[in-house]
């Protein structure tokens, strides 16, 4: 199997190389001419809003899988820059999708990356979340993801192409950015134990509850999907199994060489929290055989010794 990951100088690009190639996968990956990719493979430069560069490169790697992760990610960026978040997430995967149908190799199949915040505001006792819960996006970022899942299911129907839609829940682990909540209490925790800061720990909401995955468990995901996901579908991916912030607070704290203070930033707050989000994530385990297999504990403690390490 040939792949080509579109967009993999982020947080996940690395570990999807990884997973591929240790089950001798022969990857190529993507990023822009001012980015790097973590792992070893051939990398071009691309960028999927212009449009043109896409189709030769497709023709010149001749990938079986396409998986397409370039996207602006963030949901405060997507407050800030709307048209950027929308041309990035909606007109360059409509560029991709464009160039994979008229592409020479056309037994192409294409994994498009979403969310799982494209459930937005969901209905009172609506979780465990299955696939065919309407969609609610409560921001632009999720608004974009969701359009792009459409424009997904769109082209597979029209056009008869191979592609698979997942709608991803949160995961982290090592070297994953200090914005995102598990990250952000091991950072914190290293930089204390190193005396960096005082023994204090800032933090938001503790009691929501979230569905958290290791990335490594998302990429094993990925590649199933790659193999036996059925085209035109879309897949949840995620434990299955919400947990609240209280717990991943909790657990990092276990792995802590000293005690620290926990002192409630509202800075950190959101004053819309949605108190529970969980996904039904059968579907994936009936046409893959997936099931998250890494514990939380351990990509806390994971994570929490890369930032011991990194800091």
């Amino acid at each position: 199997m040939r792949a080509l990951i579109i967009g993999a100088a982020g947080f996940v690009g690395g570990y999807l190389i990884r997973e591929l190639s240790a089950f001798g996968w022969d990857v190529h990956a993507t990023c822009l001419p001012n980015e790097t990719v973590s792992e070893s493979c051939p990398v071009h430069h691309l960028d999927i809003l212009s449009a043109e560069d896409i189709a030769p490169l497709l023709n010149e790697v001749k990938p079986d899988v396409v998986y397409h992760l370039a996207a602006q990610s963030s949901v405060a960026l997507s407050w800030r820059k709307p048209q950027l978040t929308a041309e990035i997430n909606v007109i360059g995967t409509i560029n991709v999708l464009e160039a994979l149908r008229t592409a020479e190799k056309q037994d192409i199949r294409t994994i498009l990356i979403g969310s799982g915040e494209e459930y937005g505001y969901i209905r009172k006792d609506a979780c465990p979340l299955s696939e065919s819960e309407p969609l609610n996006p409560g921001n632009i970022y999720a608004a974009t993801k969701a359009c792009q899942g459409m424009i997904g299911e769109i082209y597979a129907r029209a056009y008869k192409m191979d592609i698979v839609m997942v709608r991803a829940f949160n995961h982290s682990g090592p070297a994953q950015s200090s914005i995102f909540v598990i990250s952000d209490f091991c950072r914190q925790i290293a930089e204390i134990e190193k005396g960096m800061k005082e023994p204090v720990i800032s933090v938001g909401n503790l009691s929501a509850k979230r569905d958290f995955t290791d990335v490594r468990d998302v990429v094993r995901a990925y590649r199933l999907l790659g193999e036996k996901g059925v085209s035109g579908a879309v897949y949840n991916v995620g434990r299955g199994r919400a947990v609240d912030i209280q717990f991943i607070l909790d657990t990092a704290l276990s792995f802590a060489k000293l005690p620290i203070e926990v002192r409630q930033d509202p800075d950190r707050m959101r004053a819309s929290d949605i108190p529970l989000i969980e996904p039904d994530v059968s579907r994936i385990a009936a046409d893959t055989g997936w099931s998250a297999e890494i514990s939380m504990e351990q990509t806390v403690e994971d994570t929490l010794c890369y930032w011991r390490n990194n800091i």
